[in-house]
């Protein structure tokens, strides 16, 4: 059964949560609405994009995931419901599509484009309707493309990787950018060093549980998401260490390291 997931930029106690929550139950009674992530950073559309890439094939096909970040409609721009992977998605055409798919969708309808609508009232309606069975082109007008925003990708220089920290969860732990396969493909059979924030901080090895190391040292390790994760073990890495989201992560071949102290 399709359920109607919420991920918003809005506090629990917000009233906009008890606005759209209120909406939806009207509209499509006994559908379930599921609260995805809610209290982003407001406006952030990377982060926004980066928990809802990895979260929504979790649900069942044709769910219908509502994306209020940065929702307002802008100059130019308006409401779209995009349909991909066998999903719905429906929020603001502000680049955030783009980075939650990574590829052309099957299907783009614009449901608004009026700065003065709220936007609350058309994401329940599109929703409902989706929910009750009609197709997305029966509820506006077909496009052809979206608002693409590119995501921050790591790049690759003879025997370095450049990255960066894209995500921050609730341990403190620092996810990058860096995928399993761009490391593998530069680092196989090489002896590495990995520096995160400066030359101070480093490991020269991939772990792959927290406790491969003693409590108090810093590692690195490939998550669940196939990404380079660094964390210290029994401690918030992004506290103690001043990571943020942006944070520079390099990867060198031995032998090929910066001088001790060095900020990159």
């Amino acid at each position: 059964m399709a359920v109607i997931t919420l991920t918003t930029e809005w506090r629990p106690d917000d009233i906009y949560n008890g606005i759209i929550r209120g909406k939806l139950c009207t509209m499509c009674p006994g559908t379930a609405i599921i609260e995805n992530a809610s209290g982003l950073t407001p406006f952030d559309i990377s982060r926004g994009s980066f928990i809802i890439r990895n979260t929504f094939m979790n649900y069942p096909a044709g769910s219908i995931h509502i994306i209020c970040i940065l929702s307002e409609a802008a100059k130019g721009a308006g409401y779209l419901i995009v349909k991909s992977k066998g999903h719905y998605f429906i929020g603001a055409d502000n680049g955030i599509f783009s980075l939650i798919l990574n590829s052309e969708p099957d299907e783009i309808i614009s449901i608004g484009a009026d700065e003065t609508t709220d936007e609350l009232e058309v994401f329940a309606r599109a929703a409902a309707g989706l929910i009750a069975g009609k197709k997305p082109s029966e509820l506006g007008t077909p496009l052809k493309k979206i608002h693409e925003t590119l995501p921050f990708r790591a790049t690759i220089d003879a025997d370095v990787i450049i990255g960066s920290i894209i995500f921050i969860d609730s341990y403190g732990n620092a996810i990058s950018n860096i995928t399993r396969e761009v490391f593998y493909r530069v680092f196989e059979n090489k002896d590495f060093r990995i520096y995160i924030v400066s030359n101070l901080n480093f490991t020269d090895s991939i772990s792959r549980n927290y406790s491969d190391v003693p409590v108090g040292d810093l590692l690195a390790r490939f998550n669940s998401l196939d990404l380079l994760e660094f964390s210290i073990n029994g401690a918030n890495i992004s506290e103690l260490l001043s990571i943020e989201t942006g944070s520079s992560v390099r990867i060198d071949a031995l032998g090929n390291t910066a001088p001790p102290n060095h900020l990159f």
